[in-house]
């Protein structure tokens, strides 16, 4: 039995993946903790996972969406909630450095979080990588200005962890290349829907999705009651980017309209600020915290903004998707799917109205029995690469070769609590 800390911070939907990956090295026999915002405790505790507290108590997802609020470029958003993130791992070194004394192995997030206090104490580090862009295609033959456009880069990209190095006396990391881990990457995803690139290093290995079906959920009487009630409903699931700051009315607008117009019965996750005092028509019926597992197997399709996890779960769970990506690694996913043939074009956020919905409703009934098999063919293939299963026999086997040198600079002792 192993002692494994795993760092994550963000919205439910940056938690997740790692949740799952938890969960399945708990029930291959290993000791876990994992490490995040304070608001994420009862989530993780009640998935079986011990939970350590990084950071300030704050609800990351309502800071997020007042970000969004402040900001209307949609990256311009996406990156400042970013740096928000990264003030709080560079704030909280002391108590991620305190929850990897006596660890074996370090999980180390996308956002590199537990990297550098993993390698003061000497202690072997596994990356997970969700954006496949972030991955440095090292082998591939570059032009000069290339070369030098990626040294500038990373030489932004990795101030952060120099910033937390300098606590502990570390010399400068030259490159974001030095902090990831040498000895293995896990990117969550499956060479059926995204191609790995010729110009990885071997240490960068796609496993195929980590999911759980949660089997054991028990949905509200009143929800059962609405399915029961009529045909399959879309479903309409925009993630953390229906988690509001304020009420926002008109966007929510757009889609009741749309499925009024088309006959589509719905149900809404999200958007509660503005129905507290919004009134559905009896056909569509607002949803708290329903697991995507569960939810996405009651729909006839999902409406959805392609973040990491509900790509993911279309997928999985073999369901037919409208896309409408609001930033950064959401368009990328949202191609996939209308590439793979299961999704509709691409929504556009900024253009967003009840017509351009209902087109695309009205687009995805025509079509709709060609994109429901293709994604239950798909989903069968993407169940049978075992993701977490994969990603754990590469851990183990990561374990087996043994600890780091410490670096143990400045006043950093190995018995030191």
């Amino acid at each position: 039995m192993k002692q494994i800390a795993v760092f994550t911070m963000g919205t439910r939907g940056d938690i997740q993946p790692y949740l799952y990956l938890a969960q399945a090295l708990e029930e291959a026999g290993h000791r876990v903790v994992l490490g995040t915002h304070p608001c994420w405790k009862q989530m993780i505790e009640q998935a079986g996972v011990s939970f350590a507290p990084i950071g300030p108590d704050v609800d990351i997802q309502l800071e997020a969406a007042v970000i969004r609020g402040k900001v209307k470029n949609p990256a311009l958003s996406m990156l400042r909630t970013m740096n928000f993130v990264f003030r709080i791992i560079q704030d909280s070194t002391d108590d991620i450095l305190r929850v990897c004394r006596g660890k074996d192995l370090i999980l180390v997030s996308h956002s590199q979080m537990g990297a550098v206090e993993a390698k003061v104490l000497g202690i072997p580090t596994v990356n997970v990588t969700l954006q496949v862009e972030m991955i440095p295609q090292t082998l591939k033959k570059q032009q000069l200005g290339e070369k030098l456009l990626g040294k500038l880069i990373s030489s932004q990209m990795v101030k952060p962890y120099n910033k937390i190095g300098s606590n502990y006396g570390l010399a400068k990391f030259k490159s974001s290349d030095e902090v990831m881990s040498q000895r293995l990457d896990l990117i969550p995803l499956s060479p059926l829907v995204t191609q790995p690139s010729p110009w990885w290093e071997p240490q960068h290995i796609m496993t195929g999705y980590w999911y759980r079906d949660e089997a054991d959920y028990q949905p509200p009487q009143e929800l059962l009651s609405f399915l029961q009630a009529g045909e399959k409903p879309v479903i309409l699931a925009l993630g953390a980017m229906s988690f509001e700051s304020r009420q926002e009315r008109e966007k929510l607008d757009c889609f009741v309209r749309a499925f009024e117009k088309t006959g589509m019965r719905a149900i809404i996750q999200g958007f509660e600020k503005t129905l507290e005092d919004y009134e559905l028509p009896h056909t569509m019926m607002a949803v708290g915290s329903v697991p995507h597992s569960w939810l996405f197997m009651q729909g006839s399709f999902v409406i959805h903004h392609c973040g990491f996890g509900t790509a993911c779960a279309s997928l999985l769970y073999g369901i037919p998707s409208i896309p409408v990506p609001h930033v950064l690694d959401q368009f990328g996913f949202a191609q996939k799917l209308y590439e793979l043939g299961v999704s509709t074009q691409p929504l556009k956020v900024k253009a967003l109205s009840a017509q351009r919905v209902a087109e695309a409703v009205e687009d995805m009934k025509q079509n709709y029995h060609q994109r429901k098999m293709r994604v239950v063919q798909l989903r069968e293939r993407l169940r049978a690469e075992q993701g977490l299963q994969t990603a754990v026999k590469l851990i183990e086997e990561v374990l087996a070769k043994g600890p780091d040198r410490p670096v143990r600079p400045r006043g950093i002792q190995e018995n030191q609590t």
